[in-house]
């Protein structure tokens, strides 16, 4: 049952105050992509190069999350999309901090894409990890995809259970063209305006 007696708490410390004093703009990058698509490790690389570009960051992973926050979330498309509206209004609060999020989800329904666009409003920033399914299960990184073609992991995506790609993300990279450091380099000419647009 949803809560009705809240009220927001307004703070003299507000995100406007805090983007001055950090020198740059809150923003949440949403990886999606197929598992093994490279979402961790390029959002890995690029919180390198943001952190030593003296901005301040943190990585919200799912299976970090996970073993934490949505342990009491399966895989059914009911706890799939719980999921990804919790990890967005998670974002939201570190937005509201001054940080720049990453994420690292599969989010594989469009729907839910854009729910947690119209939590985030223009600090979401969709990163499309676009790398062909056959690359991803030739990676297979966990040995997940091996797994779910016998049938052990049901409602496996891409495989048992379906993935919508991104018809207009804010940013496509190709992991199975482009080394990390390239994809790093795409995305940081886009947001690096963004970063400081309202300071």
């Amino acid at each position: 049952m949803a809560s009705t007696n809240v009220k927001k708490q307004e703070y003299n410390v507000d995100r406007s105050a805090r983007a001055q004093r950090k020198g740059h703009r809150a923003l949440v990058l949403w990886f999606v992509g197929l598992s093994g698509s490279g979402k961790s490790t390029v959002s890995d690389a690029l919180e390198k190069f943001l952190y030593e570009q003296q901005i301040d960051t943190y990585t919200l992973d799912g299976d970090n999350i996970r073993m934490g926050l949505n342990k009491d979330l399966g895989f059914t498309a009911q706890a799939r999309s719980e999921n990804i509206r919790r990890i967005a209004e998670v974002g939201k609060l570190f937005v509201d901090s001054g940080t720049v999020v990453l994420t690292a989800f599969i989010t594989p329904m469009q729907q839910d894409r854009q729910r947690a666009k119209d939590i985030l409003g223009e600090d979401y920033i969709e990163i499309y990890v676009n790398c062909p399914l056959e690359v991803c299960e030739a990676r297979d990184v966990k040995g997940l995809y091996a797994r779910a073609r016998t049938g052990e992991i049901p409602n496996f995506t891409g495989i048992s259970a379906p993935f919508e790609a991104p018809q207009h993300p804010d940013i496509e990279i190709k992991t199975h063209e482009d080394d990390i450091q390239t994809c790093v380099q795409q995305i940081w000419e886009v947001i690096k305006t963004k970063l400081t647009s309202t300071l």
